[in-house]
């Protein structure tokens, strides 16, 4: 027992005599930064008199070019839903599904042989009020006949003109027929069932060319008229892709406020499918010799923007104006100079006339 007291007390004496040589050591990291400056001075001051290390980058002209970012969607150039505009039983249907189809192309039909006699009989009617009306006029050029007598012959003959067209007309509304060229999807019906006019048959759509739908803020409402040209990109294509506007909304939406426009991209491949999203881009100015800053390097405050520059060894505070902004720079248009040197890191730190040194500087 002795013996463990005695080496538990040496290992203690070791211990005390390592922390003793180490502690000198290690103590600056353990203290306050205030701590290294002279005593009654604070952190501050300390700062200001040793000087805050800083980047700096010399402003140079650069392009600037403002971008609007947007999402939109994919929509086809023509979409209808198809569907009869009279009832009937379906009696044959003339199309493939995912198959072209050409405008005026039956694509089906429903029963008409009701229609068709209807349309024998005053075919045969109107015949005979030719022949009728012939004799008539024959007779009346002799004056064998009133006018009136030749007039009520006539308006037999007219008559019987618009009920034909009139069942001509009920007769076409038996017929499906594509109303523009395009591709047609899947088939609701199948041949033998009935239709209404409620009845949805097929759709068919026409994708080449496409429409690109996108919203923009609005107050760039101005700016962005039909023919603008946009840029955008969908997954699985590489690259972006040209489109030109073609049509701008002219109310704001009060929820969003903002603007929905639509542009057209020819899709002559037929590669972009309706439905798809699409990231949007629209340049809306650019500026070929700009002062371009980091957004980091701007002090936004009540009274203005400002900014550091290095002068002298110091910091001088200068206020700006402010124009197009990205997502990582902003434009000044006053305040600031070619050749001056901006400060662009430890910002916050800074104050008017404090001690500066550079680390780096950006050219």
């Amino acid at each position: 027992m002795k013996k463990m007291a005695r080496s538990l007390t040496i290992y203690i004496l070791l211990a005390i005599l390592v922390g003793v040589i180490v502690y000198p050591k290690i103590r600056p990291l353990f203290q306050d930064p205030a701590g290294s400056f002279p005593e009654g001075v604070s952190r501050a001051q300390g700062f200001q008199q040793r000087g805050v290390h800083a980047h700096g980058k010399v402003v140079q002209p650069e392009r600037m070019v403002e971008l609007i970012n947007s999402s939109g969607t994919l929509l086809p150039d023509e979409e209808v839903e198809l569907s009869f505009e009279t009832s009937g039983k379906i009696v044959s249907i003339n199309f493939q599904e995912g198959s072209r189809v050409k405008k005026g192309d039956l694509l089906a039909k429903v029963n008409d042989r009701h229609l068709q006699a209807q349309l024998l009989r005053l075919q045969a009617q109107r015949r005979l009020a030719e022949d009728r009306e012939f004799r008539q006029r024959t007779l009346l050029s002799r004056d064998a006949i009133s006018q009136e007598s030749y007039d009520q012959v006539v308006t037999e003959l007219q008559t019987l003109d618009a009920d034909i067209q009139l069942v001509e007309a009920r007769i076409a509304e038996t017929e499906l027929r594509a109303p523009f060229d395009g591709i047609i999807g899947l088939r609701y019906v199948s041949e033998g069932s009935y239709a209404n006019p409620n009845a949805r048959i097929a759709r068919l759509i026409r994708i080449s060319p496409i429409k690109i739908e996108f919203s923009i803020p609005e107050r760039y409402s101005g700016e962005v008229s039909p023919g603008f040209p946009i840029e955008f990109s969908v997954d699985g294509l590489d690259g972006h892709l040209p489109a030109e506007v073609y049509a701008v909304d002219p109310k704001v939406d009060v929820r969003t406020r903002t603007i929905i426009a639509r542009a057209l991209y020819p899709n002559r491949d037929e590669e972009l499918k309706p439905g798809r999203f699409a990231a949007i881009s629209l340049q809306l100015s650019e500026t070929p010799d700009a002062i371009a800053i980091p957004t980091q390097a701007l002090i936004a405050e009540m009274d203005g923007d400002r900014v550091f520059v290095y002068r002298g060894g110091q910091a001088e505070s200068i206020y700006v104006r402010t124009g197009l902004r990205t997502e990582s720079h902003i434009q000044v248009t006053d305040g600031l100079s070619f050749g001056d040197t901006l400060l662009v890191t430890g910002v916050m730190q800074l104050r008017q006339g404090m001690p500066v040194v550079l680390d780096t500087v950006i050219r």
